[in-house]
């Protein structure tokens, strides 16, 4: 396919240029681990590949990192979404694009006023009583710069400080042809079956350029704040930033200036009176809210988009989370979001047959595969691992966890993993938030914030069944009630020459089945009397108690047909 058909409408001989070196890069790199990864164990050589292992990836994360912060655009995203995948991703290449959170040259001011400018269709003077040249904050998209409203604006909507954000003059062009490289190489592994097997890449690419598309799309991230504001409009602890609508567009945000102590910053916090590891236990618990609770959530938490805000209309040390940044947000999808709660509450309970259950249940572990050795291995992380903080995990022996590394991989390699298209956002809110949380106190015990979470999450589910349980049971009773009456009524239009019956057999039957009906009807209405009072009995004992006397009536009529009978 040529370059044309990706690339859209796209005008210029760079945009070509910007293109055609990414794919360079790309089949370069992956030209280079297929001989090292693949050929080589296939010939004898898997020592080579193996002590090759960390120099290699070193080499690929540096020379990524020079490309990302070079061509800037939809490279520094997908730089910083490595950089978070410490679950999957040796520490040679995450280490090595740390720096890419903050590492963003800034765009000229004049640019950047043109830009807003235009945008505004007013001269920024009319708008702002002042804005500082220098951004707050340089971002891959676009950049923020600290500004004082006009007087007679600042009136209008309450405050005066307030944070000009802009988009990178260019960048809609920047992100179609990023686009258009990243769909190339997704399309050049999906043929690569190593990595087919577990992620449909394609599917992953287009759910990173819908995200992206939303994020150069200032309005979209306004009406996010909008959204995220009423989900915690009870929250007391949890603050948002007020949207200045009047003067913000798809390309310039205008919005209230919130920033306050860095939620990384540990001197500072302690020097307001603030614990950390409170801050790391609220921070957890808000995201769990978000993505369990809301099943809407900021999927770019890291520490320059969160502020802990001390408040000054409470006692001292009373503070709030600020989050910042609203272009990079998640969805739950409803199944996925009853597969999260499952996953959420095995790992409390230290459930490893549940976990993986719930694997499956989500999507990561194909439906057919043997996870038996998974189970026990699950189980025994739990046991060794599962109630320590990260400060304790530092003490364990290192050739402990290098050992168990090595089996637990062994097991991983031989399942059928896959990433499901949803989980990109979701595994980058969950692996920034545990990163703030270890930073912010280094003993932090993420189970201390996820049990109480996940036993909420228990009794809830608990509920839920037992009032679904009772409700199916009380339909099956009223129904059995009415079965005798609608058989015999059934049976006398039969009689009468009312109900036209083709089938010779079928007043025969149906003569069986009100006979049986009837005689099986008290039966299965005590059944379901009682079972439906057992169920309720931690919801409503009284109408418990009611439910369990009335099965006596269908017992009597039960045992009085027996006695009939004989």
């Amino acid at each position: 396919m040529s370059f044309d058909a990706w690339r859209g409408d796209l005008p210029t001989e760079i945009d070509q240029v910007r293109y055609r070196r990414i794919l360079r890069f790309a089949s370069r790199h992956l030209a280079h681990a297929w001989w090292y990864e693949l050929v080589l164990p296939r010939i004898g050589l898997q020592r080579i590949t193996e002590r090759t292992r960390p120099r290699r990836m070193r080499r690929f994360a540096r020379a990524f990192h020079g490309l990302a912060v070079e061509l800037g655009g939809l490279m520094i995203k997908v730089g910083q979404f490595m950089s978070s995948r410490l679950d999957v991703l040796p520490p040679e290449i995450t280490a090595e694009l740390e720096g890419l959170q903050d590492e963003v040259p800034a765009e000229a001011f004049a640019d950047i006023r043109d830009l807003a400018e235009r945008e505004l269709g007013v001269p920024l003077a009319t708008v702002f009583a002042e804005v500082e040249s220098a951004p707050l904050a340089a971002a891959s998209l676009g950049q923020a710069h600290a500004a004082i409203l006009a007087p007679a604006l600042a009136a209008d909507v309450g405050f005066s400080r307030a944070v000009l954000k802009v988009q990178r003059p260019g960048i809609d062009g920047i992100v179609a042809v990023d686009l258009a490289a990243l769909r190339k190489v997704g399309r050049w592994l999906s043929h690569v079956r190593l990595v087919s097997r577990r992620v449909d890449m394609p599917a992953l690419v287009e759910e990173f350029a819908v995200t992206s598309l939303e994020e150069i799309d200032y309005l979209q991230e306004a009406a996010n704040a909008e959204r995220f504001r009423q989900n915690f409009a009870a929250h007391d602890g949890v603050a948002v930033p007020e949207v200045v609508w009047e003067r913000t567009s798809r390309r310039v945000l205008t919005l209230e200036d919130v920033s306050a102590i860095k939620i990384s910053d540990v001197d500072a916090l302690r020097a307001a009176g603030i614990d950390p590891h409170d801050v790391a236990l609220r921070f957890a618990t808000v995201m769990f809210d978000q993505l369990f609770t809301h099943a809407f959530f900021h999927a770019d938490p890291h520490p320059g988009n969160v502020f802990v805000t001390p408040r000054d209309d409470a006692e001292p040390g009373e503070w709030r989370l600020t989050f910042i940044d609203f272009g990079m947000m998640g969805e739950v999808p409803a199944g996925t979001r009853g597969a999260l709660r499952s996953l959420l509450i095995a790992a409390a309970t230290r459930d490893g047959r549940g976990l993986v259950a719930a694997m499956r249940e989500v999507g990561v572990l194909l439906p057919n595969a043997d996870a038996s050795e998974l189970e026990r291995a699950m189980t025994q992380l739990f046991a060794r691992f599962g109630g320590m903080g990260f400060a304790e995990l530092r003490d364990v022996d290192p050739r402990e966890f290098r050992d168990f590394g090595h089996q637990f991989s062994d097991v991983i390699r031989t399942l059928p993993f896959q990433l499901p298209e949803n989980f990109l956002l979701i595994i980058r809110a969950i692996s920034l938030t545990s990163g703030v949380c270890s930073t912010l106190d280094p003993k932090f015990n993420l189970w201390d914030a996820i049990e109480p979470y996940a036993q909420q999450l228990i009794r809830e589910e608990r509920g839920n069944v037992i009032a679904d349980a009772a409700s199916r049971a009380l339909d099956a009773a009223r129904a059995f009630m009415l079965l005798p009456s609608r058989i015999g009524t059934t049976l006398d239009r039969i009689d009468g020459g009312d109900l036209e019956i083709r089938a010779p057999q079928l007043e025969q039957r149906l003569t069986r089945a009100g006979t049986t009906g009837r005689s099986q009807t008290p039966a299965i209405l005590f059944g379901s009397v009682l079972i439906s009072g057992a169920l309720i009995r931690d919801a409503d004992a009284a109408l418990s108690t009611v439910l369990l006397f009335a099965s006596i009536v269908p017992l009597a009529w039960m045992i009085g047909n027996g006695f009939r009978r004989r």
